[in-house]
């Protein structure tokens, strides 16, 4: 039965969606609309019975169907039940499918008093046909609702990283939710371009899906970033990994196009940039699916190798064939009849804004496909290290704190050297004051002290632009509604950016990472911290079996282990055990253990004593910062959503 409504449902989103793209397109030479609101309806309606299906399905433990019993098992939680629905290639894609048909929803509602005007039924046949496409890739190659003709009785389980840390809950719906909200300034773009309408508006009011869609693809981010500190047990947060590039390539993008964006508006430029960038962010997203469903990449992020890596690439193509095609076809039209007359001006520092940007999308994409491309041309296999990125992401950074912290102050057009002066002079010496004290506490390493002052120049460029804010809402008496300006949300952002990178810069350049062993009872000092082991325990129940050890760090306990999920052949995972506040990390792993190592599950080392074991000790100052910055991010990400319309989007 789940196999006949679940396939059932999945048509019924795939034919709406169909219906509502062909119901549009016949009627564009009209004058009057036909209604697609129940066409969005009828696919949604569809894709929440197919994912109601497979959650019961996982719950109740259906194994029936063969996803679930590769996917679930009898003993796994409830809570990884629920997220083991998109822990695996087709349950992603019916996730992925949801919040589009969300978005769809969401966008055909906002618009329903605009609908007649050409350029918002044009996106939406864009919209239902991006929609319909990843539904086909359910009902077709990716069907997740296969009968299992085996007879299961317990069930693999979902894979031990995804059923050992609770953000597996939150991380991919948002990270799935930025990469479909990019469809909307796509599907605006490819309308803009059609209809001939290249007027600022448009590219504003898209500002807002946009800037959606990126605060929950950058708390997504950082969320995963998070979780891969917590499970993966080597003590960092980015590696650089191709699936985490994949994810970094569409922000980096978008991050141009938000700000891009307010020059159109304010100075009717960068058309052919922002129509590009909204192209090219939507063609990433696609590229990154490419990437993470297709098996052509290794990574303990990527899902199992599949066939859809040339459906995949071939929706590439014709995204950026498409957006590109339409971009020359209207070049005449798109030509500003102004320029950017002084590279000071705040235009002149959008564009250097772009191009730091739109270069560093191009490094990360270059370091991620070139792998690809040799071992297609050459058979062999060769990897692109975490220095050739890193390389670049140092200046890129400090270029990215500098340009935030003089661009919310500069003047448009024209810069008067004395006015730009006295607005940069208080926090000026804000940041040479900041750095002065650090080199009074000892901070000696240069890297540390320029994003330590540049980091308090963008905050104080922030907060002078909100204190403006304040003030000027203060004498309209319009105080009250100052959180839904326009610009609070983004300046909560510039600050949420300042807190993430000083946390990643403080915790990188002065991290400490050592091995120490002790037999049960002994302690050591570890970078100024008392690291001592009491002993072992043992879990054994149902899901796991667990050994674990007792360890103290400045008198508080940790529980670090080596955990064996049960099914899926018995992975055993490291887990490490983190003590964590707003100064320091002291993050622990069990590494190895003496002697025989019976039932353990650790990496045995003969030649040390029987019961000693083997810490990895690592110690990283202000990593909290980091992950509270993401969470900043996310909350000026919702202000600038549920901001006051501007005053362009008032004349739409």
């Amino acid at each position: 039965m789940s196999v006949l409504i679940g396939r059932l449902a999945l048509y019924l989103c795939l034919f709406s969606a169909i219906g509502g793209a062909a119901t549009q397109l016949r009627s564009l030479k009209k004058e009057t609309a036909p209604a697609t609101w129940p066409w969005g309806v009828a696919a949604l309606v569809g894709i929440v019975l197919a994912m109601a299906t497979m959650m019961v399905a996982f719950v109740t433990h259906n194994f029936s169907l063969a996803y679930v019993a590769e996917n679930n098992a009898t003993f796994t939680p409830l809570l990884y039940s629920i997220t083991g629905v998109w822990s695996a290639l087709e349950g992603s894609l019916l996730l992925w499918v949801l919040l589009q048909s969300l978005v769809v929803i969401g966008v055909l509602g906002y618009y329903r008093k605009k609908k007649n005007e050409q350029v918002v039924r044009v996106a939406s046949v864009v919209l239902f046909c991006v929609q319909a496409f990843f539904t086909f890739l359910l009902v077709g190659p990716a069907d997740p609702f296969i009968k299992n003709s085996a007879h299961v009785l317990q069930g693999a389980g979902p894979n031990a990283l995804l059923q050992d840390n609770p953000l597996v809950a939150i991380h991919p719906p948002l990270l799935y939710l930025g990469f479909v909200g990019f469809s909307v300034p796509f599907a605006f773009a490819i309308a803009v371009l059609v209809s001939g309408r290249v007027s600022e508006r448009w590219a504003l009011e898209q500002r807002r899906w946009t800037v959606l869609a990126w605060g929950a693809l950058s708390v997504g981010v950082v969320l995963g970033s998070w979780w891969s500190y917590q499970v993966l047990g080597w003590g960092g947060f980015w590696g650089w990994d191709p699936v985490e590039n994949a994810a970094l390539l569409p922000w980096l993008t978008a991050t141009a196009y938000i700000h891009s964006v307010i020059v159109q508006d304010r100075r009717g430029l960068f058309r052919v940039w922002n129509l590009a960038l909204a192209v090219a962010t939507f063609a990433l997203t696609v590229l990154g699916t490419f990437f993470t469903r297709s098996g052509v990449l290794q990574s303990v992020h990527a899902f199992s190798s599949s066939t859809l890596g040339p459906i995949l690439m071939g929706m590439f193509i014709v995204v950026v064939a498409i957006g590109a095609g339409l971009i020359i076809w209207r070049g005449d039209r798109l030509r500003s009849s102004v320029g950017v007359e002084q590279p000071f001006s705040r235009e002149g520092l959008f564009v250097a804004n772009n191009i730091l940007f739109v270069g560093f999308a191009i490094v990360v994409l270059v370091g991620t496909v070139f792998p690809l491309l040799y071992e297609a041309v050459n058979g062999q296999q060769v990897t692109v290290g975490t220095p050739y990125f890193a390389n670049v992401a140092a200046p890129a950074g400090v270029f990215i704190l500098a340009l935030m912290g003089v661009a919310p102050i500069a003047s448009w057009r024209s810069v008067d050297p004395g006015v730009l002066w006295n607005r940069i002079r208080p926090i000026a010496w804000a940041a040479w004051t900041a750095g002065a004290t650090a080199i009074l506490f000892g901070v000696r390493k240069s890297v540390v002290l320029a994003s330590l002052m540049l980091g308090v120049f963008a905050a104080g460029a922030a907060i002078r632009t909100l204190y403006g804010l304040w003030k000027s809402a203060s004498e309209k008496g319009e105080r009250k509604h100052l959180w839904r300006s326009p610009s609070v949300g983004g300046m909560v952002v510039h600050l949420g950016v300042v807190i993430l990178a000083l946390g990643i810069v403080a915790s990188t350049s002065y991290a400490f990472r050592s091995e120490v062993v002790l037999a049960k009872g002994e302690s050591t000092i570890v970078n100024g911290h008392r690291i001592g082991f009491g002993g072992f325990r043992t879990i054994d129940n149902a899901l796991e079996r667990s050994t674990q050890l007792k360890v103290t760090v400045d008198g508080a306990h940790l529980w670090p282990a080596i955990t064996t999920f049960k099914g899926r052949s018995s992975q055993s995972v490291g887990t490490p055990a983190i003590d964590s506040n707003l100064l320091r990390d002291v993050y622990i792993t069990f590494d190895a253990i003496g002697g025989n190592g019976a039932a353990s599950g650790a990496q045995v080392q003969a030649n040390l004593p029987a019961g000693s074991v083997v810490l990895g000790v690592t110690a990283e100052p202000l990593l909290a910062w980091l992950w509270i910055g993401g969470l900043i991010i996310g909350l000026g990400s919702a202000l600038s959503f549920v901001r006051r319309p501007h005053r362009s989007e008032e004349r739409a």
